[in-house]
């Protein structure tokens, strides 16, 4: 067999396991022997590279990272769909179906509604061509190296399958991946994400194909854009062709001939969509005729031939054991419910935030009530309300601190805030919390040096403050339990490289109160190094972006602190950066211009915002009457609102890049 029909045989055998395995959950070969073959694959494309092609499963995951994100012009406008919460208002939409098209019964089609992110996927000649995302409805960013990562989207179609068509669905990222994903992060120490549809966006969004690639993202398609050579007249033809073409549909679908058979699909979805690998929040009915469909017609934003039922955020009783306080590393105490463990949107929970003790007061919570809990997407969910009509009258109320559950401290409630904190700066739960925060990835990120390790670090003795961190070496590290030469090595490595972080990122990892990321920037930017900053009076303070009143008295007191004092001359000797180096000015194209970034864009905001700084504009945290441009992405958000009712021009990341360029 000559090289190039040994390496057709090869990805033909590859693509066929692939669709046994991601589509039809039923692998016929183990994941050793499914190994074996690809990389049988790559030697054999390493040898002749001349017959590498792009559709070759060995080119799922893209090369080198991108500059940015090209723009592609959709070939029908994705539109949203409006929305209904309620079964009345599903019987209505179908009364207009059933009015607008002059007959009894309309056939429908009832899908989940994936809470993910809308993609729109075209083939041409039985390659994959481009991916993109909705953008404006009229142009979205080609994600198509980012959506090749995905091991379900074939980048080649079968032979038998119609070859040129454009489909649309949704990128999601799976349950059971996401909650991966944040042990991961929890394990080193980082930020976890706060759902599956949000980190999607993002991921989505990232410059590098190799990382998106370690994500856990898979697609849902539902929906047809372009048929190509395809006859497609209705939803059902588009459900045959994806079987076809070995592309993922979804996983429960109803056909549904009345309102009554409406509501009993979407109340049996509720019922099982817990039981799939991805979150839903609702469920799409959509005429199945696509001449139905063209009569009915569309608004300038919705079909009116399609609704969007959304469920009710998910809920659920059980009783509340206990409180636990937990400390910070400002030392806020925050008041954590111990549940009755309840299975609620896929999983048990046993905890939830009570957010403070003020709002405990106001609702009346005790210990030993039945609650009703929430969780509406996020990581953690709520206590939202008592059932005081099921009181036994052994309920026990539950009072504020006066003293730190950890060391004993007095507790006393911050006077600009309903916080109540500890006032011992020494309290190992403190310590923790603000070395935790030090080496996050916002922060100093110092590599190797998680949650874990910090807490083992502290019982130890090791470290009590962040200077500690940078006296480290692998003499004393050799006797702690688990950790191994190499771990020593790469922490070791870790700590040294955090020393040329810039100013700015000290700053927030000193944990300042009320002094976030952006705040530190604004700080650094003005005053150009750590000693100014320090030297600085509260009146000089307020004269920077984005600190105000009651800010610039907690960044003069803690400059003055004999004890932070003590604590910068030894970062400054072990060799931390204190001031801002001589950046590179590209341009001064933004000279007297503020810009604001919100909503999901190809870049870091951070990256976007040296970029504005280099062509000698400032970035500011918050919309004003001073902003000029707000650079809004993706999911933008209230700043959008704001901006828009000041009149503040808005710009999108390809407006913004065509300014630069």
């Amino acid at each position: 067999m000559s090289a190039a029909a040994h390496i057709e045989q090869l990805r033909a055998e590859i693509n066929h396991h692939n669709r046994l395995y991601y589509l039809d959950a039923k692998p016929d070969v183990s994941d050793q022997q499914f190994d074996a073959l690809l990389r049988e694959l790559q030697e054999l494309e390493a040898k002749h590279p001349e017959l590498i092609t792009p559709d070759s499963p060995t080119q799922k995951v893209g090369g080198a990272p991108l500059e940015g994100f090209t723009q592609i012009a959709h070939t029908v406008p994705m539109m949203s769909l409006d929305n209904t919460y309620s079964e009345e208002e599903l019987r209505d939409f179908y009364q207009r179906l059933q009015k607008g098209l002059n007959r009894e019964q309309v056939r429908c089609i009832i899908e989940p509604k994936v809470d993910g992110v809308a993609i729109t996927i075209r083939y041409e000649n039985g390659a994959l061509k481009y991916g993109a995302t909705r953008g404006d409805g009229r142009t979205g960013d080609d994600v198509t190296n980012n959506l090749k990562t995905i091991k379900s989207l074939p980048l080649r179609l079968p032979k038998d399958a119609p070859q040129t068509f454009e489909v649309r669905g949704e990128v999601f990222m799976t349950k059971a991946g996401f909650a991966k994903l944040n042990e991961e992060r929890a394990e080193a120490g980082e930020e976890l994400y706060a759902n599956p549809r949000n980190t999607t966006a993002g991921t989505l969004k990232l410059l590098d194909p190799r990382i998106v690639a370690k994500r856990p993202l898979d697609l849902v398609l539902y929906g047809l854009a372009d048929a190509g050579e395809a006859d497609v007249n209705s939803m059902h033809d588009v459900h045959a062709l994806l079987d076809k073409a070995g592309l993922r549909k979804a996983d429960l679908i109803w056909t549904v001939n009345s309102a009554d058979e409406a509501v009993a699909a979407i109340r049996e979805l509720d019922e099982k969509r817990r039981a799939l690998p991805y979150e839903t929040d609702g469920a799409v009915i959509k005429v199945d005729d696509f001449g139905d469909q063209r009569e009915l017609g569309a608004t300038s934003k919705a079909p009116r031939w399609a609704i969007a039922y959304k469920y009710a955020p998910e809920q659920a009783e059980t009783k509340l054991l206990a409180v636990d306080i937990q400390v910070g590393r400002t030392g806020a105490l925050t008041p954590v419910a111990r549940l009755e463990p309840v299975f609620l949107s896929g999983s048990t929970v046993s905890n939830a935030t009570l957010h403070n003790f003020e709002e405990i007061e106001r609702k009346d919570i005790r210990v030993g009530d039945r609650v009703i809990i929430e969780k509406a997407g996020e990581i953690i969910p709520a206590v939202v309300s008592v059932l005081k009509e099921k009181r036994t009258g052994d309920e026990q109320t539950i009072h504020a601190p006066t003293h730190c559950p950890v060391c004993n401290a007095i507790a006393t409630k911050d006077a600009e805030q309903v916080v109540i904190r500890c006032t011992n700066p020494d309290c190992s739960e403190q310590v923790k919390r603000r070395l935790e925060h030090f080496v996050h990835r916002g922060a100093m990120d110092i590599a190797g040096l998680g949650s874990e390790k910090v807490g083992q670090f502290v019982d130890a003795k090791l470290i009590s403050n962040v200077a500690d961190i940078y006296d480290l070496d692998e003499l004393r590290l050799m006797g702690i339990e688990r950790l191994g030469a190499k771990s020593i090595d790469n922490l070791i490595k870790g700590i040294r490289d955090s020393k040329q972080q810039p100013p700015w990122r000290l700053i927030f990892g000193l944990g300042i109160l009320h002094v976030g990321a952006s705040g530190a920037r604004s700080l650094l930017d003005h005053f150009g190094s750590i000693d100014k900053l320090a030297e600085a009076s509260i009146e000089e303070l307020t004269q920077v972006q984005d600190i105000g009143g009651v800010v610039a008295p907690s960044i003069h007191a803690w400059f003055r602190d004999e004890r932070n004092i003590a604590l910068l001359a030894r970062l400054r000797s072990a060799g931390l950066t204190f001031a801002n180096p001589q950046s590179e000015q590209l341009s001064d194209k933004f000279a007297g211009t503020t810009w604001v970034i919100t909503g999901t864009l190809s870049q870091g905001r951070d990256e976007i915002a040296e970029l504005i700084r280099a062509h000698g504009g400032k970035v500011s945290g918050s919309v004003s009457g001073k902003t000029t441009y707000l650079l809004a992405g993706e999911e933008a958000g209230s700043k959008l609102d704001k901006a828009t009712k000041l009149g503040v021009k808005v710009l999108d990341e390809a407006a913004f890049r065509a300014m630069i360029s």
